[in-house]
């Protein structure tokens, strides 16, 4: 495989899968805080208009407290924020990566054949790294599960 396939098929690949995955966790993390902010702060204005409505606002109050509680649980399991944050970190140092082979910059300031193992080498490493975090992640939370 020689350097330009490599930037194709792989950098390229994984450049745009961290990019979506990172769009899609922030969108995910955003529209969530933002539920959860609108219910948080209906809480106390309902609140405050009790006399009004009195059966149906504690209904309502008590679902929009359901409704945060739910949304905060659902931030904490698939910790949007936390990937998108990761996601987005990866998918720029690949790209750092990339442009500096490109244009020959050190690190990538050698020989041809020593520049493009020196790009795979750095390359998986950083996708290992991700892959390994991602594991690590699921190996524990796995282990609280069982825990409790």
């Amino acid at each position: 495989m020689n350097a330009e396939e490599y930037l194709k098929d792989r950098v390229e690949d994984q450049i745009n899968w961290y990019d979506r995955k990172s769009q899609s966790n922030q969108r995910w993390f955003k529209r969530l805080r933002v539920g959860e902010i609108v219910c948080a702060v209906s809480i106390p204005f309902l609140s405050g208009n009790i006399h009004v409505y009195q059966d149906n606002i504690s209904v309502i109050v008590g679902g929009l407290g359901l409704i945060v509680a739910c949304i905060a649980g659902l931030l904490g399991l698939y910790q949007f924020q936390e990937h998108w944050i990761e996601y987005r970190t990866t998918c720029e140092s690949l790209k750092k990566e990339k442009y500096m082979f490109l244009t020959c910059s050190d690190p990538y300031d050698c020989e041809d054949e020593e520049r493009l193992q020196m790009l795979v080498h750095r390359v998986e490493a950083l996708i290992s790294k991700e892959n390994t975090n991602w594991t690590q992640y699921m190996t524990q939370a796995k282990e609280e599960k069982r825990n409790g």
